[in-house]
């Protein structure tokens, strides 16, 4: 109750039965008291923290690895066959498009499926989402191969000459990390291939860790400054550049891969510069297979409803392209460029580059950061769609360990994928263990069928990779309904679109968070601040502008400011008040002084009075209202800028006979107005936890006033 008699304690009452009636609409709350210091509780979290018993060791081992949790309580039954036949149709779709994003992050079709299979196992350990599919993303890994590219070209590998980048077998994945002295003679026994595959696990080891360290320190809230629209659009903006890099491959051209800023706009140019070099059946190849995939993928989403899974085209058109070139002879006639070898089985384990880290720890953080997010929005998204929960702490160890540990085995970076997850889902995945089964088909892949795929043009892949950039083109069918909901949401989605394919996929993941929270800041800045009006029958108080019928109390303005007040927008609060209310105290002021040097010189004009006091009623007359109520309703905080402005509005209002009171504060504004002493600045500054308790207050007290003149 202390915190209300401050409000209240320097106030004169009316008395008798305008004070009953005051009092009758007023309440009193006690706030709670804060029993612990923050010491006590810094030091209670760390006993909690620190402590080991048995129950608190299970519990920490169940919730790390979920499979102890769920595998356990598995109904074979119920599950199983809706997860085999998830996990064996995305395996299917997984493996060319596994081969197919190779291409894309710049490594060899057998690091992908290395890629793809470890990802699928570790998250089938620490994974709490049932349904969504974790393996290669195309965005991240158009990340992942501009940072290949450029440590390429820095260590000099397209300077080498030709012979050099056909080094055999176990020369080709030599250990690099030795120490300097031997760096030299070690690179000449990794070529490019390798070279590149160290370059990816490096990163992705790097990525990794920031993701763990950041479900460590529990910073998942790094998510929401990642909004749907901003990562639409970066992810269509990225699907530019995407569809940019693979364009090469569908026409034959060997022209090197640009990076930086503008990469989109001079790989164009090099195409088009590089235009008459095309390779004819490299065109021809890739028309065909546009043809077969894209009206198959309509046909299966069109469909989807009563295919029990969906047709794999992908892998029909792979073994339909390879047979065709092998049989064909096309690199040998045509000088198609093709897959090559893919070994068969599995590369000895092998650390990151130490050394490459310094190199590539910057770029790690927006993919680590990409990775999570999408990773955590699919889950949720997928978890209340299907009424269970998920960690977004846990999801991010999960995908952090799905990046560590396959480092170690020649993979690129993961995370989870809208299109497979849709797929998983729609076939009838159950469980986590649908990821198992996926990877068990990836693992029939790299043992048996790899080698298969070497006369497999890299046009095919770059189909296939574009053709599944179907769902993020399609955004801009979106934009005008998006439009019609929320104009500034749009205007995000274009510019981090823009940003992310005009400039690079960095700087427009960067620019589209600083402009996202620019426009909250001036949404801020610049917020509605209407004039109130009474509903009838009720105690309800709307807009003015924004419905009809409303009723207003004579001489009470009631006012809303719709945004927190703090320095940026204290400007904003008071000239919209002043031109809401039609007065400005300070204009006021400023022509009473002049009326009253007025009158100083007409009194010695004249002695008579008259004219003084008809020029003081012309000053005070135009007001029209006696209170202000200021609805805080929507003042989520206050500032001590935003403090001294309503100390400055009240002091300045008060000054020409106009009390403002404040209503519907919420605990956090009323403990900041205690604690900026507000109440002790005047004695008509009164604080009411509604808009209708002020306006009778105010009605009462004039009504009060009016009583005393009288008499």
């Amino acid at each position: 109750m202390a915190e209300f008699n401050n409000v209240h304690s320097g106030t004169e009452m009316p008395e008798g039965d305008d004070a009953k009636c005051s009092f009758h609409h007023r309440m009193f709350l006690e706030p709670q008291e804060k029993k612990r210091s923050m010491k006590a509780l810094v030091v209670k979290q760390a006993k909690k923290s620190c402590s080991c018993t048995p129950a608190k060791v299970k519990d920490y081992v169940f919730n790390f690895f979920p499979v102890l949790q769920w595998l356990p309580k598995y109904k074979l039954r119920e599950y199983l066959l809706g997860d085999i036949m998830s996990g064996v149709i995305v395996g299917v779709l997984l493996v060319p498009q596994s081969i197919a994003y190779s291409l894309l992050a710049g490594q060899e079709p057998i690091y992908g499926l290395y890629t793809s299979f470890f990802a699928s196992i570790i998250y089938f350990i620490f994974g709490t989402s049932r349904h969504i599919s974790v393996g290669i993303f195309g965005v991240i890994c158009l990340m992942v191969g501009q940072v290949v590219d450029r440590e390429m070209q820095r260590a000099g590998y397209d300077l080498e000459p030709a012979a050099l980048s056909v080094l055999t077998g176990a020369a080709a994945y030599t250990n690099t990390t030795d120490s300097p002295a031997n760096q030299t003679s070690q690179r000449l026994l990794c070529d490019k291939s390798c070279y590149a595959i160290t370059v990816g696990a490096t990163m992705t080891f790097i990525a990794g860790v920031y993701q763990v360290a950041m479900g460590f320190f529990q910073v998942g809230f790094v998510s929401v400054y990642l909004s749907d629209s901003l990562l639409s659009g970066f992810v269509t903006g990225a699907s530019f550049t995407i569809l940019t890099s693979q364009a090469k491959y569908l026409l034959g051209l060997d022209i090197p891969r640009s990076s930086g800023i503008g990469s989109l706009v001079a790989t164009w140019i090099n195409i088009f510069r590089n235009i008459h070099k095309t390779n004819i059946c490299d065109l021809v190849t890739s028309f065909l297979c546009f043809l077969v995939l894209i009206p198959t993928k309509e046909l299966n989403e069109h469909f989807k409803s009563r295919l029990k899974a969906p047709i794999p085209v992908e892998l029909v058109v792979i073994v339909a392209a390879t047979l065709a070139s092998h049989f064909g002879k096309l690199k040998e006639t045509y000088g198609s460029s093709i897959a090559g070898r893919i070994p068969t089985g599995f590369l000895p384990p092998r650390p990151p580059d130490w050394n490459l880290i310094p190199n590539v720890a910057l770029d790690a953080i927006p993919i680590a950061i990409i990775g999570f997010a999408i990773t955590v929005s699919l889950s949720e998204m997928f978890a209340k769609k299907h009424g269970y929960s998920v960690k977004a702490n846990q999801e991010m160890y999960a995908i952090g360990f799905c990046n560590i540990i396959p480092s170690f085995f020649h993979c690129f970076t993961t995370s989870a994928a809208l299109a497979k997850t849709l797929v998983k889902e729609s076939t009838g995945c159950r469980t986590q263990m649908s990821g198992m089964v996926t990877s068990l088909v990836i693992l029939l892949v790299l043992l048996v069928i790899a080698p298969l795929f070497y006369s497999l043009q890299k046009c095919v892949l770059a189909v296939i990779t574009i053709v599944n950039l179907r769902g993020a083109l399609r955004k801009f069918r979106d934009l005008p309904k998006m439009w019609h909901l929320s104009r500034v949401d749009t205007v995000i989605w274009l510019v981090t679109m823009a940003a992310s394919a005009l400039l690079s996929t960095e700087i427009g993941l960067l620019v589209g968070v600083c402009f996202s929270m620019l426009c909250v800041i001036f949404r801020t800045q610049r917020p509605e601040a209407p004039l109130l009006g009474w509903v009838a029958e009720s105690e309800t108080y709307e807009s003015l502008s924004a419905y009809k019928n409303l009723q207003t109390k004579p001489g009470i303005v009631v006012f809303r400011f719709e945004a927190p007040l703090y320095y940026i927008n204290k400007e904003c609060f008071k000239s919209t008040l002043y031109k809401q209310t039609g007065v400005n105290p300070v204009w006021v002021k400023a022509a009473k002084k002049k009326a009253a040097k007025r009158m100083l010189r007409e009194k010695e004009v004249d002695s008579g009075g008259n004219q003084i006091s008809i020029s003081m009623d012309s000053v005070s007359e135009p007001l029209g209202f006696h209170t202000i109520v200021i609805d805080c309703c929507a003042v989520q905080f206050l500032d001590t800028a935003g403090i001294r402005t309503l100390k400055e509005v009240c002091k300045d209002y008060g000054e020409i006979n106009v009390q403002v009171l404040l209503a519907q504060c919420n605990p956090s504004v009323r403990s900041s107005l205690i604690r900026g002493e507000f109440f002790k600045e005047g004695e008509d500054h009164l604080l009411f936890h509604s808009v209708h308790q002020a306006v009778d207050f105010a009605l009462g007290a004039q009504g009060h006033s009016g009583t005393s003149a009288s008499k």
